[in-house]
């Protein structure tokens, strides 16, 4: 799943024994999110509202949600 948290894009894939967090770049790269850690017991469902309570330094006018993209 892609999602838009607060102005930056990530991407959350399941990997055989949790989840795994990467940032996306402009260019099409992408980078591994080593900060960013989501606990494996975690429904994809329940992940956008973890991923916003723990980035929400990341927040400012004007990106003030986590959405999916």
């Amino acid at each position: 799943m892609k999602l838009n948290v607060y102005g930056r894009l990530v991407q959350v894939l399941q990997r055989e024994g949790g989840w795994q967090v990467f940032y996306l770049g402009n260019e099409g790269k992408k980078r591994a999110a080593t900060d960013i850690l989501i606990p494996p017991q975690l429904s994809e469902k329940e992940i956008p509202s973890y991923i916003a309570d723990l980035c929400h330094e990341w927040a400012h006018p004007g990106n003030t949600e986590v959405k999916p993209v």
